[in-house]
């Protein structure tokens, strides 16, 4: 009689290897991209939250600030956000990118740039297309 031994062979494992190192090549650049344009899409809503009150200020001639005591105060403080730096000139919002998230965010910009004219703002970025927040060129 023979005895039957039970378990995986060599090739057997080998092909699972295989087959986990294939299924991780394809998934982690795209967990990245993801990544990246979420860091992008956060570092938006952030600054996006600020519209109204930088809207008001400009609109009743006041100068924008991110300083709470100030008369123009828009609603955010430049330390506040977890996912950029704001800053404010003129009719813009800057938001950039801070370090300790997806290294392609870090440093990169988003602007929201208020036109007084029609009361409509746009959004523009130095983000690479793909990473691009909805509405954001």
């Amino acid at each position: 009689m023979s005895n039957m031994q039970k378990g995986f062979t060599l090739i057997e494992l080998m092909i699972v290897v295989a087959i986990i190192g294939i299924l991780a090549a394809v998934a982690l650049p795209a967990y990245q991209d993801y990544t990246i344009k979420s860091n992008a899409t956060a570092g938006l809503a952030e600054i996006a939250a600020a519209k109204t009150g930088f809207q008001d200020a400009v609109l009743n001639g006041r100068t924008p600030s991110l300083t709470a005591t100030d008369v123009g105060f828009i609603g955010i403080t430049s330390a506040g956000p977890t996912f950029c730096t704001p800053t404010v000139t003129g009719t813009t919002i800057v938001c950039t990118g801070k370090a300790g998230h997806a290294t392609e965010w870090n440093g990169k910009t988003i602007t929201l740039t208020f036109d007084p004219a029609t009361g409509g703002w746009a959004c523009t970025t130095t983000l690479t297309t793909k990473y691009n927040p909805k509405n954001c060129t």
